[in-house]
């Protein structure tokens, strides 16, 4: 784990980068739907087109490039692919599903990831943390069960999409260690190259129209995913616990489910609405302070 959150304190503006982020996440699967390629061929338009503007950004920081380490190598190497892989299992699924639930099994690192936490952390969660947990997961479950249940077809959208989630939390794990020496402009650019090649091949092995009939809709997709995005979701991974970010991950299908109540008539229901309202819950438990997990090692053992 890359720091021990409980014991030093997050910028305030990293929550609010959290949200903001899962927020503009939460668009993806709209571009994808809309974007006139084949799915995987959009995410690696997604990545081509944000390189160039995340290392112009990276270099407006003070960032220059110079030799890296190996371990820092292989997190941001190995992040790359993992995220390629997300990308290429998650925009496959987006068109065999809704949403609402691409998101949510995209998001599947809402427990992954905090699972990977509290084992790195060597300790349980606190019964706040605990119950924020449950509260989450409930709110998820009540989030995609009247949609999966009405439309069984969706079934192997879903399972991509679950598969997404578990990539997804590999490439978190990769890109917080990296977070550990590196700032996160250079981090996310570097990361982003990685993953470039890998999504271009994948299309092609799978035949898809990669050149785009129009621009607008990938180049919305790079700048609202890739850039804001993941540009405040690597931030935040620096701030925040595992938790946190797991459970405020959940935000994302919320937002995606508005989404496709506007565009696609894919209806929300008072089930959708008790869910998000529990995420919500979870995210202010969540948020509290004073809750520590309890230790399962000496002190001594314990990230700094």
């Amino acid at each position: 784990m890359s720091r021990d959150t409980s014991s030093s304190s997050p910028h305030p503006f990293a929550f609010v980068a959290l949200i903001l982020a899962n927020a503009a996440l939460a668009f993806g699967p709209w571009f994808v739907r809309e974007a006139g390629t084949g799915p995987v061929a959009a995410g690696f338009w997604r990545l081509t087109l944000a390189t160039p503007v995340l290392f112009a950004m990276a270099w407006a920081s003070g960032w220059r490039p110079q030799p890296l380490g190996r371990s820092l190598r292989f997190a941001l190497a190995v992040g790359g692919l993992c995220f390629a892989a997300d990308l290429g299992s998650w925009h496959s699924g987006i068109l065999k599903t809704t949403l609402a639930n691409a998101t949510l099994f995209g998001n599947s690192a809402t427990l992954f990831y905090p699972v990977y936490g509290f084992i790195a952390m060597r300790a349980w969660p606190s019964r706040t943390q605990g119950a924020a947990l449950l509260l989450a997961l409930i709110g998820a479950a009540l989030l995609m069960g009247r949609s999966y249940e009405v439309n069984p077809k969706h079934l192997v959208g879903d399972l991509l999409c679950l598969l997404a989630g578990v990539l997804y939390t590999a490439y978190f794990i990769l890109m917080a260690r990296a977070r550990d020496t590196m700032a996160p402009l250079p981090v996310l650019a570097l990361s982003t190259v990685a993953g470039i090649l890998p999504l271009l091949v994948f299309a092609l092995a799978l035949g898809e129209q990669v050149m785009p009939r129009h621009w607008t809709v990938l180049v919305g997709l790079a700048l609202c995913s890739q850039v804001l995005g993941q540009g405040l979701m690597i931030y935040a991974l620096g701030q925040l616990s595992p938790l946190v970010v797991g459970i405020a991950l959940l935000t994302q299908p919320i937002v995606a489910a508005t989404i496709g109540w506007l565009a696609y008539d894919e209806r929300l229901g008072t089930a959708d609405l008790i869910g998000a309202a529990l995420v919500a819950v979870a995210l202010v438990l969540v948020r509290q302070r004073k809750a520590e997990p309890v230790q399962l090692a000496p002190v001594g053992a314990e990230d700094q």
